[in-house]
């Protein structure tokens, strides 16, 4: 089983070199790396040095949700946008090879973990797509970094998850707690996790689900931090930011922890600014179950954004 997922694993990073991307680790701070891949194109040689530069296509931070790493939540959006803009996928902190030897674990700590990474590669402006646990770091960090975030499109994400929001989103899912979700020890406590996400996810090989739990649940402890640090008093919620970019809400209609009626309910609170789509027969994990649909709504929100014609779409 171990063996058939490592041949599955190259082949996802062949494709990723494929259209242009490639792998790099970069130190942040000391004691704080990066995993992340980033177009070729912005990679130049001076000196024999290897040195960034200002990509010239419009960037999209992809930020990924607990389930897995970066590469494989956003794979089918990955080949489908490079075309047309500079796609960065990094892996956050404590997934992947993303790693800091801080005891901060808040969602603002993962902002600035991005915001940091995106100044020293040379990004200026990013187009954020955030899923899940990377859609509620997104918001954090369009509120933190306005200059930085140009637009934001989440799915499945909360802008904060107060304490009354989590207890019913977790009670609709008859769960305990984040952890036992998110975290979890067994292969059987993996697949429920997919499943609750899923309205009817694709069939997916048993080597893969193995293959997936041995190798990218790593950092238990630390995860757990995270979830625990996520969740905050009500009476500490800031319900009143008023974002500078457009947001748009990419939604499944059957999503069990964050329903399509929250995700209204949101929207309204958050302005003029935000626009919701939903789409049929899909739930939380929308941009696995459903990535042509996906995919069309998300690049039609990109274009508007910034200026791609139909056209070069």
């Amino acid at each position: 089983m171990g063996f058939l997922y490592e041949v599955a694993k190259s082949v996802v990073y062949a494709v990723m070199k494929l259209v242009g991307l490639t792998p790099k680790t970069i130190e942040i701070e000391p004691g704080t790396i990066m995993k992340i891949w980033i177009p070729k194109q912005s990679i130049i040689k001076i000196d024999g040095k290897q040195v960034y530069i200002p990509p010239k296509k419009p960037v999209v931070l992809m930020v990924q949700c607990f389930a897995m790493n970066g590469i494989f939540v956003w794979l089918a959006q990955i080949v489908f946008l490079t075309w047309n803009y500079s796609v960065y996928v990094p892996d956050l902190l404590f997934f992947g090879g993303s790693t800091t030897n801080r005891t901060e674990r808040s969602v603002s700590f993962q902002a600035e973990f991005l915001a940091k990474g995106m100044e020293i590669l040379k990004v200026e402006k990013v187009n954020l797509v955030g899923l899940s646990y990377g859609g509620i770091v997104g918001f954090e960090m369009a509120k933190l970094y306005p200059n930085l975030v140009h637009s934001l499109v989440v799915t499945a994400a909360v802008d904060e998850l107060t304490m009354p929001v989590s207890q019913l989103s977790l009670k609709q899912v008859s769960m305990l707690s984040w952890q036992d979700l998110l975290v979890p020890q067994t292969i059987e406590g993996f697949k429920r996790m997919m499943a609750i996400g899923a309205h009817k996810l694709p069939w997916i090989p048993g080597f893969i689900y193995d293959g997936i739990f041995e190798t990218e649940f790593n950092n238990r402890k630390e995860r757990c931090e995270l979830l625990e640090a996520l969740v905050i008093p009500e009476k500490e919620a800031n319900t009143h930011t008023n974002y500078l970019q457009k947001i748009h809400m990419l939604w499944g209609e059957e999503d069990k922890i964050f329903t399509l009626e929250f995700a209204k309910t949101m929207k309204m609170r958050l302005g003029v600014n935000t626009t919701l789509e939903y789409v049929k027969n899909a739930g939380h994990l929308l941009p696995l179950e459903k990535p042509i649909t996906y995919n069309r709504l998300l690049k039609r929100f990109l274009a508007s954004t910034n200026e791609i014609t139909a056209t070069n779409m």
